[in-house]
């Protein structure tokens, strides 16, 4: 690909969707509120309703009370974060190697800039509404990822399949040694998708933080944490001192923890 080849719509939409295919933690998130993101410190107001009160109905009866007035809360989800790349490839060594090193190159800027937001939305564990710590060994990490699974159902999580597990590649060795099932085999898996635990997904990360020798996974409803983002820019041009076909882009997006009762923090270290 050259310069005259490049059309920014159409290689957006490619990086977009290398993106996509990357994302762990950003897929697993209420992604719904994206829209039209122009810059950072743009801010998303997410609006959540109060819980309904339910009664007793008799035929031909009026009600004992007055229509229910709603309570409401407003979130914001600021666009707080801006991560942008710019590379180039040199005319002689395009000329000497694979024709197709520009599209490698903008995959590659594809997975690195997915590799960085789910860091930024695995940096987000602190602000679960609970955790639970436990020294991780192939005889109880099964049963601690229920004991999770139990505490988001007891906060009105309704459906497990609405429950995802993230967790480290230290922890995903011990779910797999400890010979559970964990197999899907009608299904396709997502990406870092090691298959299910009655009924959850679970998912195995590089992005997950580990501090200490802490290893803080998650598990959560798939509306918990709200993310939205735009790609801003996305320019190619020939730098002016050099013979080099060169491209930019500028990543906006941000996130919030709307459901903090529903993410529970996994704080799980190796046992020696």
């Amino acid at each position: 690909m050259s310069l005259k080849n490049f059309i920014s719509t159409v290689w957006s939409e490619t990086l977009y969707s290398q993106m996509d295919k990357k994302y762990i933690a950003v897929a697993n998130c209420n992604r719904e509120f994206e829209g039209d993101i122009k810059g950072r410190g743009d801010r998303v107001k997410i609006c959540g309703v109060g819980d309904i009160n339910i009664f007793d109905y008799t035929k031909n009866t009026d009600f004992d009370n007055a229509a229910q007035e709603l309570s409401d809360s407003v979130k914001t989800l600021i666009i707080d974060q801006a991560k942008a790349f710019n590379f180039q490839i040199d005319d002689i060594e395009r000329a000497q190697t694979n024709p197709k090193l520009m599209d490698a190159a903008v995959r590659n800027a594809a997975s690195a800039l997915a590799n960085t937001a789910d860091k930024y939305i695995f940096g987000l564990c602190n602000k679960a509404g609970s955790n639970i710590e436990s020294t991780a060994t192939v005889d109880n990490i099964i049963s601690t990822l229920i004991d999770a699974r139990t505490k988001l159902l007891k906060n009105n999580v309704c459906d497990p399949g609405e429950i995802v597990i993230e967790v480290s590649p230290e922890i995903s060795n011990l779910i797999l040694k400890s010979k559970i099932n964990t197999s899907n085999e009608d299904t396709a898996l997502e990406t870092g998708c090691i298959g299910n635990i009655a009924g959850c997904k679970v998912f195995v990360s590089n992005n997950i933080v580990v501090e200490n020798g802490v290893h803080k996974c998650i598990a959560r409803s798939k509306r918990a944490i709200a993310f939205a983002e735009q790609l801003s820019e996305m320019d190619a041009y020939r730098p002016e001192k050099r013979f080099a076909d060169a491209v930019k882009g500028l990543h906006l997006y941000g996130a919030e923890v709307i459901y903090p009762s529903e993410m529970v923090r996994l704080d799980l270290t190796l046992a020696a």
